[in-house]
C-alpha cells in the first residue's frame, strides 16, 4: 500500500497494517514454497526524521522516522528484520533495496495521492496556472523507473547480502522540488503561471541517501540524465492520457 505525502498523512494506521500483513504473507508463503531469493523493495522514508546526511543502509534503525508516514516507514522497515529472521532460522537469502523517489512510465499519476513528480506531471498537463503544494524547497533524490528495472535484476542475479542496498543516482543529482517542477514545465511546454502553495506541507525537508555501496559494486551504472527521464515519462503520460492511471 503506497500513495503520496497526504494520502499517509490521512492513513497511517491503514498504512502500517496493510503493509505488515503483505510483508508477513509475501515472505512466509515464500519460506514454504521453498522461494530461494525475494528481493523485498523499502524506502528513504523509513530513515530517521532527525539524523545526519547523507543516509546510509546502516542507519535505518537509528530512531523514529518522519511523523507524516510513520505508520508506512515503520512498516516497512519491518521487511528489515523479518528478512534477517529468516536468514537467522533457515538461511533464506531475502533481501531488500532502498530505492529513492521513483518515477517513469505506467506511475500512478493521481494528484491527489500519488508521488509527488506524476501528481505534478498530470497537474501540469491539465494546468492554465500550475499550484505546486509546498514551498518547493524541499530536496529529492529520483530515479527513472527503467534505471531502477535494470539494477532490480542485478540485485535478484548478482547481489548476495541478506542486508539493504540503496538504488539511487548519486548526492549531486539531489533536485529541490522546484527544480524538478521547471523540468516537467520545460518538458510539457507549459506556458502558464506557477504558484507554490505554502498553506500545504512540505513533508521531509530532504532524505540525502548515498550509494556508495551501490557504487562499489557497480562502479559503471549509467543513470538516465533527469531532463531526458522527465521528458520521457511526460511523453508517455500525454500519448497514453486515456489508459494512464490517474
Amino acid at each position: 500500500m503506497v500513495g503520496g505525502l497526504f494520502k499517509n498523512m490521512r492513513q497511517n494506521l491503514d498504512f502500517w497494517r496493510s503493509n505488515m500483513y503483505i510483508n508477513d504473507n509475501v515472505l512466509q508463503t515464500a519460506h514454504e514454497v521453498d522461494v530461494v531469493k525475494v528481493v523485498s523493495c523499502l524506502s528513504t522514508c523509513i530513515f530517521p526524521d532527525k539524523t545526519t546526511y547523507p543516509i546510509d543502509e546502516t542507519m535505518i534503525h537509528n530512531g523514529p522516522p518522519h511523523d507524516s508516514n510513520f505508520g508506512y516507514a515503520y512498516a516497512k522497515r519491518m521487511i528489515d528484520v523479518h528478512n534477517r529472521a529468516y536468514f537467522e532460522k533457515y538461511d533464506r537469502r531475502y533481501t531488500a533495496v532502498i530505492p529513492t523517489n521513483v518515477f517513469g512510465p505506467h506511475d500512478n499519476f493521481n494528484i491527489e495521492d500519488g508521488h509527488v513528480l506524476p501528481g505534478l506531471i498530470h497537474k501540469t498537463y491539465k494546468a492554465q496556472t500550475l499550484h505546486v503544494w509546498g514551498s518547493g524547497r524541499p530536496l529529492r533524490q529520483f530515479i527513472y523507473s527503467l534505471d531502477l528495472a535494470r539494477l532490480f535484476l542485478w540485485v535478484l542475479r548478482e547481489y548476495d547480502e541478506v542486508d539493504p542496498i540503496i538504488l539511487s543516482v548519486g548526492e549531486e543529482d539531489e533536485v529541490s522540488i522546484k527544480e524538478a517542477a521547471n523540468v516537467v514545465v520545460q518538458a510539457l511546454e507549459f506556458k502558464g503561471e506557477v504558484v507554490y502553495d505554502t498553506s500545504k506541507a512540505d513533508g521531509q525537508f530532504k532524505k540525502t541517501a548515498s550509494n556508495t555501496k551501490l557504487r562499489k559494486y557497480l562502479p559503471e551504472f549509467t543513470f538516465t540524465p533527469f531532463p531526458e527521464a522527465i521528458k520521457k515519462t511526460c511523453d508517455w503520460f500525454v500519448d497514453n492520457y486515456d489508459i494512464a492511471r490517474k
